[in-house]
């Protein structure tokens, strides 16, 4: 079979690559279907009022979902629940939310709340988001109380019923019975025998009762999420996808409600204070082997004819890992570990954040403490974006607006290098180059460069003679701000884009070079 995409690398010095990248014009049977939604946000729910916004919407937090909103014209995606939603219970004498948090630590200078009781206007905060926003929302499982659920979904379904909300077209799509359940025995909500049979049989107890009480059957919305594991044994016995599958869970009435199979993912985890390398994180092996570890569960649930989701991903787990979550070197591992993604099959990531966690790709209100290690800030630091949100304006820029994009891995033989191609109605638009290799401050030879050269196959169809070249500008890899798209910021006070666009249009045949913590996106010009 003719290779789809075939580069040639050869060395030129010690800080030079000659690359060759052959592209199809149209796309191929491999190219996979994407949305511009592929990065989405998941929401701690205990601090939901302060990224909503209560009698006026944050407006911070607004225009940043909006800026995407309005690149991939497509309605957003975002789950709000994770941890939080094991420890909430409802209370209608309450009007929004009352959280305990534990002490903070200077691992963890923002700990998810212990305890959370929401009220009744809780869930109808979800209209100061952008209208037509889609939704899911957990309810809790973990403290095995069937009145709390019932009560928290009763609750979301009269405020997606108001006219508020439902002016804004925003809808619930789905509802989310307990976050990571394969935990429960560890963190003490379930004893030592806790194993997927049983939460199979918790599970449909508890979806069971929401799903008779509001008859979800004759709902065009929501439905259900299965899943939601923070690991996954790959196999039909431990917890996975095909070990609940296996129990039964879709052969119940609720289980008929099932749409979307739900794993959360971190490359790593800090929880104990130990971080990772940046440029471990960034590595483009490192990200192919953590993402193809979930191709027997993603055959599995798409067998099934189910949809299969990072409901929750990030960097490093429990908040992330200073000098690397909160890097523009993370900014360039999210959008290849992203787009890899959609290469086997996992059509969306909803990348967790929360208030002031270092792994952010937006910090939604003023925080009077570090991120880093919970000491007090003299002066509040204002609400702002973090590297990481310009691999989701990145992505979706790429993807378009068309509803009807392909994207295809070029298989690029070099350990540093990635490159995906875009295609609208089949037809090439624009392609991402990515280099990984690590650019730290400090670093005192020269920042490499590869020179990429563009050919095409199927060029008998007439391929373009221009391309438009815009670059993802970092100044180091550990930088934590500065970053520029096309000479452009979010950085801002309002999440919104400023200066003047920088791009440069060249002829295909000049090819494009690409530095260390670089990406390009080339946009093709028929």
């Amino acid at each position: 079979m003719t290779p789809l995409v075939l580069l040639a690398l050869s060395l030129a010095g010690a800080v030079s690559a000659d690359l060759g990248a052959y592209i199809p014009l149209l796309a191929p049977y491999s190219a996979t279907t994407v949305s511009p939604t592929l990065i989405s946000l998941s929401i701690e729910q205990d601090n939901w009022i302060q990224w909503a916004g209560t009698t006026s919407p944050n407006t911070f937090f607004y225009n940043a979902l909006d800026n995407l909103r309005q690149l991939g014209g497509e309605r957003l995606w975002i789950r709000i629940g994770a941890d939080s939603e094991d420890h909430t219970n409802y209370s209608p004498n309450i009007q929004y939310s009352q959280d305990i948090f534990p002490a903070y630590t200077s691992t963890t200078p923002y700990p998810e709340a212990t305890n959370i009781t929401v009220g009744c206007d809780y869930y109808g905060l979800i209209a100061n988001l952008p209208a037509g926003t889609r939704v899911w929302w957990g309810v809790n499982l973990g403290q095995y109380n069937i009145t709390a659920a019932y009560l928290e979904a009763q609750a979301m379904l009269t405020a997606f019923a108001s006219a508020p909300v439902v002016a804004q077209g925003t809808t619930l799509e789905y509802i989310e019975v307990g976050n990571e359940a394969d935990l429960y025995s560890s963190n003490g909500a379930r004893n030592s025998s806790w194993n997927p049979v049983e939460y199979t049989r918790e599970w449909i107890e508890f979806a069971t009762n929401i799903s008779d009480s509001f008859d979800l059957y004759s709902r065009t919305y929501p439905k259900l999420i299965g899943g939601a594991f923070a690991n996954s044994a790959f196999s039909s016995s431990g917890f996975s996808p095909q070990a609940i599958i296996g129990a039964g869970i879709l052969n119940s009435a609720p289980g008929s409600l099932i749409r979307t199979v739900s794993q959360h993912h971190y490359s790593g985890s800090f929880c104990q204070g130990s971080g990772g390398l940046l440029q471990n994180l960034m590595m483009k092996n490192t990200i192919r082997t953590n993402v193809s570890e979930f191709a027997p569960d993603i055959a599995v649930v798409r067998s099934y004819g189910l949809d299969y989701v990072f409901g929750e991903t990030n960097s490093y787990a429990c908040h992330g890992a200073p000098g690397v979550s909160n890097t523009a070197g993370a900014a360039i591992w999210t959008l290849d570990y992203s787009l890899y993604a959609s290469q086997v099959g996992i059509s969306r990531l909803f990348f967790h954040e929360g208030v002031g966690y270092k792994y952010n790709l937006i910090q939604p209100v003023a925080l009077n403490r570090s991120t880093i290690d919970g000491s007090p800030l003299a002066t509040p630091v204002p609400a702002h974006v973090q590297p990481q949100y310009y691999s989701a304006i990145i992505a979706t820029e790429a993807i378009g607006s068309s509803g009807a994009a392909q994207v295809l891995e070029l298989q690029i033989d070099d350990p540093w290098t990635s490159g995906y191609a875009f295609y609208e109605w089949g037809v090439l638009r624009r392609a991402l180059i990515i280099n990984s290799q690590a650019y730290l401050n400090g670093t005192t030879a020269s920042r490499a460069t590869c020179h990429v050269d563009i050919n095409f196959i199927g060029h008998q169809l007439g391929g373009p003679t221009q391309m438009q070249i815009k670059r993802l500008n970092i100044s180091y890899a550990d930088a934590t701000a500065g970053l520029t798209w096309g000479g452009q910021t979010y950085e801002t006070s309002d999440a919104r884009v400023s200066g003047p666009l920088s791009v440069q249009t060249v002829p295909v045949s000049a090819g494009v070079d690409v530095h260390e913590t670089e990406v390009v996106m080339l946009s093709f010009i028929a």
